[in-house]
């Protein structure tokens, strides 16, 4: 998950995001980390967290399962959702303006050291002990996974007889490709040194992507795997032969010196029981049953007896 703008955009993205982003009980400016960051000496039993997330629907959704458990064991929560791309969030991680953000072990490899060749989870988990800034902190990965993957529709797959991403690379040259906007900065050399894939335009689609798919405005799309829409648009993932996209388990990330062992033992006890098929069912009720991503959260908090 993945995404990047120019350095002006990304500080004008943080301060809107982090100003009009509601929930919580901390005042004044949300880029202020000195009057925002938690203290784990804090009152309520589990001290303080801010808990943030990406912007798109499934990071939402996430960082209200960790919210909503994490207030059920005494911890006072501030939440700050939609706040943007890995780029603004990560920085916020690390200052302490944020205490916990949900990830995806995967990506966040990528995006500390791109060339990476982990590709397993414990492959992935093991480098980013080793990767990771001393502020930050993940932890347990969950069996829940989402992956980047390029996408096409059956009918494209059926007349071109694409099934893997060589033999995209064939053909991606009279191809549109869409996706978030940072996914080229991000993913256009490697896909060329490793497949040899080559795309005619680029088109920045973001969360309208497997529409775009479905429509025909562009060929090959960056669909996340646990999208409804992938099954509801007749999309099909071409298989990553050589694993460019690694493993993309959802893991907790926390700013270390604001985490106390109330924060780490309830959000393992999420990830234990976070299955992808259980993600895939929460990612159903929004997308296609407009439900409310905190109703989502609660539901599955109260099914699983963390909330």
């Amino acid at each position: 998950m993945r995404r990047k703008y120019g350095i002006a955009g990304v500080l004008i993205s943080a301060m809107l995001a982090l100003t009009a982003c509601g929930g919580g009980s901390t005042g004044g400016n949300p880029l202020d980390t000195t009057s925002a960051a938690p203290s784990g000496s804090a009152s309520g039993g589990g001290g303080k967290a801010v808990v943030g997330s990406f912007d798109f629907p499934e990071s939402v959704l996430l960082a209200s399962i960790y919210a909503q458990a994490l207030e059920a064991k005494g911890v006072q929560v501030d939440e700050k959702p939609n706040i943007g791309t890995r780029e603004v969030v990560i920085d916020q991680v690390k200052s302490g303006g944020l205490t916990i953000v949900p990830e995806y072990n995967g990506n966040l490899l990528a995006f500390l050291d791109l060339k990476n060749t982990a590709a397993t989870t414990d492959e992935v988990d093991t480098a980013l002990q080793q990767k990771l800034p001393a502020e930050l902190e993940v932890l347990d990965s969950s069996p829940a996974e989402d992956k980047d993957s390029l996408s096409i529709t059956k009918d494209t797959q059926t007349k071109q007889s694409l099934n893997t991403m060589e033999d995209l690379a064939k053909v991606s040259k009279d191809m549109t490709f869409g996706g978030p906007p940072e996914f080229k900065e991000r993913w256009e050399a490697r896909l060329k040194e490793v497949y040899g894939i080559e795309f005619k335009e680029w088109k920045s689609t973001g969360a309208t992507t497997a529409d775009a798919l479905k429509d025909g405005s562009i060929q090959v799309g960056n669909v996340f795997t646990t999208d409804p829409k992938m099954a509801a648009n007749n999309l099909v993932a071409l298989q990553d032969t050589k694993n460019i996209f690694p493993a993309q388990n959802v893991t907790p990330l926390l700013n270390k010196a604001a985490a106390t062992d109330t924060i780490r033992t309830t959000l393992n006890d999420i990830s234990a029981k976070l299955s992808t098929q259980s993600l895939l069912d929460m990612m159903q009720k929004i997308a296609v049953n407009k439900d409310e991503p905190a109703t989502v959260a609660k539901e599955w908090l109260t099914t699983n007896g963390l909330g």
